[in-house]
């Protein structure tokens, strides 16, 4: 797959040819601040040296770099012609010596996608910013190189740009700026990193607001390690920026890594820049860590979102070590790093930090993706078989991150703990600086648990699907348990039955009501059907909890008896980690048209309003919303939502003034208003003229409560331009692009079709928000006639995009409300006519008719199903 693809077969070939001895790579980014030019493509120029040995003098290979134009390319003193040996994509070698010297001046484009070298022109002052981003490959957006993570190098970075501006790379400056421009820009020089791949070199410049502080740590030998720590957003930001907070949970990470890991940070400062219009939650870039600025919470969040940033700065240090300072070979094995720090991230949150509850949001939430991205057609192993680089795109999903993580805490209760993180210390020591493959972290494990993790990969790492785990018992006369068995299935396309370390759990209702365990044992479940002795003779439980305390990872049903007391005593279970096993279960039997749409949204106003873990809570929201758009009965649905909406506005009364449980009922009332008197209440307290105790209406919540209005046509284009005034920033705008494309009306949906696949003319965040406005549920009428246009269009949208745009078009513009069979039709008529088309594309449209496929099952089960 010649071009912007790279397949394993190439990065194999290139690796047994190639060792790189370094990198020196100028950037000159004073263009920045210039207008766009009359072509539209701003650039600024990228000058790199590479030095490299080849095993077969003679051989060719090739460089990858994607630029609108290549000035010069001059190998081992020889120049190579740029129209004969350049396509846009790569630059071919020839002739190659046994050591080489290969010199690139050439022109990069600046990005609007997030990929490369992203360029942000802030509305509010402006301002100019500027960062990387590569994973996977989009390093050679930026500089020429050997985009394979295989082939790490030490990297010299010397970067030009104003004067006035914060400018970083992985390594600390060396020396000081040296001036140019008469004062109006300089050149900076950074330190020679120590050998990284491609992909997580990085640099950072613009006017960021930079804050500092260090970390500190005295080991046991009397040494010292001292690590300057930096934190940065955008100067709009500043006054929203809770620094203080991110050095808290850094230091407290650092300290933790340090104690289990026995091997020293290794790459001098840690800097975190938290950037606008980012495409992921993070990347761990060492040295020089990027983060979407959603991060800098602009209005009042929920101590979820606390939660989730630390657990995001917890995942990406874990990086240091798993991943930047041992790195896969090729994309297979990108679960080596990812699952880890998922992991690990969660690990260090619960032990080191003041969010010791982590264990439900990773049960909670963190397992439904995986669950999900388990039972699409295009699950996989969580050692998948990446054939090319888009592949490896697709693969940043829930089975290579949740997935793993849950298998990793499935192997620490069957290996043990200690044996685990001595495998960690020990795989670090043996492969710092270098590339691994699966079977190197399994011989350290090994090693260090005596048991066989062979069998155990071949069982987790190795197959696709999830398990079921479902309880059988029989009682005695007089009420006690003859025998609790446990059965275990799994889905007919992946038919392979896991080992499962597991704890189950007997519930009973006590005098007060309450629902608690009263006894418990852990069991190896194997095959079909497991026996679990230690529980024979036990009073009769009212709940029999498969899974509890989240050992391993499967689907949970109930017998029939546990569901009985779960629908009128869920509320009562008393430990919050059992209760969200319980929610998360139920939502599983939903999604697998097991319990009706309207049983399980029943449960939630019946329950939510107890719960008291915001985390639980809010997904608990989120899967309400998802039951009733899509697996609710078309004759249902109305009925539910009002019920909803109802429960809400009752529990958003209700709620403690000024708590984060008040703040998510508030936001979860706001998507459900759809009656005349909900949105004038939204609009009186958008107005002032309505009020509720505690609930401060900031502007987050402003655009929150605004939705509804501009979906329901209540809040036309003068008002959002208005409300934009208020809040004439970054955020503002994309809030604002949204809500414009959320109205309900044919010419609006025609200009937000056209911005977004007739043009490319829009950044990937103002493309999400978009498409985040267009499709709307009460808006399916509207919408309709685009069903066919995206078919249409689905090709030549995946061949003219960035991979990164064509993800986002291809997802969010399939037509998922339109739930007919008629629309399952047309997407398997496309399906069966482009048998040719590129694969990531085919896997794109196919998780988008599962979820569909899905959708209609679980109306069906809604339709005839009862409460």
């Amino acid at each position: 797959m010649p071009g912007e693809n790279l397949t394993r077969e190439e990065a194999g070939r290139r690796a047994e040819l190639l060792a790189v001895d370094g990198y020196e790579v100028a950037l000159d980014l004073r263009s920045a601040r210039e207008a766009t030019p009359a072509n539209g493509v701003r650039t600024f120029r990228s000058t790199t040296t590479i030095r490299f040995r080849c095993t077969e003098p003679g051989a060719s290979t090739f460089v990858d770099l994607i630029a609108p134009e290549l000035h010069s390319a001059t190998l081992n003193g020889r120049s190579l012609n740029p129209d004969t040996s350049f396509d846009g994509a790569r630059l071919t070698l020839d002739g190659l010596a046994a050591d080489n010297e290969l010199v690139v001046d050439a022109h990069c484009a600046y990005s609007r996608t997030g990929e490369g070298l992203h360029h942000f022109l802030d509305p509010e002052d402006g301002e100019v910013y500027l960062y990387t981003q590569y994973e996977p490959a989009d390093a050679r957006r930026v500089f020429a190189n050997f985009e394979q993570p295989d082939l790490k190098a030490p990297f010299d970075f010397v970067v030009t740009a104003p004067a006035s501006w914060t400018v970083l790379s992985n390594g600390v400056q060396t020396g000081e700026a040296e001036p140019l421009d008469d004062g109006a820009s300089s050149v900076r020089r950074f330190a020679r990193t120590q050998p990284i791949s491609t992909y997580i070199t990085a640099v950072v410049a613009g006017p960021y607001h930079h804050v500092t502080d260090v970390y500190r740590r005295r080991f046991d030998d009397g040494t010292e390690l001292e690590i300057p720590l930096g934190a940065l957003c955008r100067k709009g930001l500043a006054r929203h920026f809770d620094a203080d907070d991110i050095f808290t949970i850094t230091q407290q990470g650092l300290d933790f890594f340090h104690d289990h890991f026995d091997f020293p940070y290794p790459f001098g400062k840690y800097d975190q820049a938290f950037v606008p219009e980012y495409n992921l939650g993070a990347m761990e870039n060492p040295g020089c860590v990027t983060f979407r600025e959603e991060f800098v919470f602009r209005g009042k969040v929920t101590q979820a979102s606390y939660e989730g940033r630390a657990n995001v700065i917890l995942h990406e240090m874990a990086h240091m070590w798993f991943g930047d300072l041992v790195t896969m070979e090729w994309w297979d094995d990108l679960w080596l790093k990812e699952s880890f720090a998922d992991f690990m991230g969660s690990l260090s949150m619960v032990e080191a930090t003041r969010f010791s509850d982590g264990w439900i949001t990773f049960a909670n939430r963190r397992k439904s993706w995986a669950y999900r991205a388990d039972q699409l057609p295009s699950t996989h192993p969580i050692t998948a078989d990446i054939r090319d680089l888009e592949d490896a795109k697709l693969n940043f999903d829930g089975i290579t991150y949740a997935k793993g993580a849950s298998v990793l805490k499935q192997l620490v209760a069957y290996a043990g703990r200690d044996a685990f993180l001595e495998g960690a210390r020990r795989y670090f020591k043996r492969h710092a600086w270098g590339n691994t493959r699966l079977h190197d972290l399994l011989s350290v494990l090994e090693e260090t648990s005596g048991r066989d993790m062979g069998e155990w990969a071949k069982a987790w790492l190795q197959t696709a699907g999830v398990n079921s785990l479902t309880p059988e018992a029989t009682y005695y006369a007089d009420g006690r348990l003859a025998e609790l068995a446990v059965v275990q299935d799994a889905p007919e396309d992946h038919p392979v039955l896991r080992p499962h370390r597991v704890a189950v759990g007997l519930y009973r209702l006590d005098e007060s009501g309450a629902l608690t365990r009263y006894a418990r044992t852990e069991a190896d479940v194997t095959g079909m059907r497991t026996e679990i002795a230690e529980l024979a003779g036990a009073e009769r439980p009212d709940l029999i909890l498969l899974n509890d305390e989240d050992l391993t990872y499967c689907k949970v049903r109930f017998d029939d008896a546990s569901l009985a007391t779960l629908r009128e005593h869920l509320g009562a279970i008393t430990d919050p980690l059992a209760r969200a096993l319980c929610w998360s279960a139920l939502w599983n039997m939903t999604r697998d048209a097991l319990m009706p749409a309207h049983a399980f949204l029943g449960m939630v106003l019946r329950f939510a309003g107890d719960e008291t873990d915001i985390g639980v809570l809010q997904m608990l929201h989120a899967w309400s919303r998802t039951a009733l758009v899509h697996y609710s009965a078309a004759r249902r649905r109305a009925e539910s939502g009002r019920a909803l909406a109802e429960g809400a506005l009752r529990l958003l009364r209700a709620a403690e003034p000024g708590s984060g449980h008040q703040l998510a009922w508030a936001r979860f009332f706001a998507g459900l208003a759809e009656s005349e008197d909900d949105l004038r209440l939204l609009e009186g307290l958008l107005a002032g003229t309505e009020r509720i105790p505690g609930l401060d209406v900031d502007q987050e919540l402003r655009w929150t409560l605004l939705e509804p209005l501009a979906v329901h046509g209540r809040a036309d284009a003068a008002v959002l331009g208005a409300e934009l005034d208020r809040d004439n920033t970054a955020s503002g705008k994309r809030h604002q692009v949204r809500l414009l494309a959320a109205r309900p009306s044919a010419e609006v949906k025609e200009q937000a079709w056209d911005a977004v696949v007739a043009t490319d003319r829009l950044s990937n965040a103002l493309v999400e928000a978009t498409i985040a406005g267009f499709h709307q549920p009460e808006q399916r009428e509207l919408t309709a006639p685009y069903a066919a246009r995206y078919f249409a269009a689905l090709e030549e949208v995946w061949e003219s995009r960035s991979i990164e745009i064509g993800m986002s078009l291809v997802r969010g513009l399939y037509p998922s409300l339109q739930a007919e069979q008629a629309t399952l039709d047309a997407t398997d008529a496309w399906l069966a006519s482009h048998e040719d088309a590129a694969p990531a594309l085919r896997r794109l449209v196919l998780e988008a008719r599962d979820d569909l496929a899905r959708a209609l099952r679980g109306r069906a089960c809604d339709e005839t199903g009862t409460a």
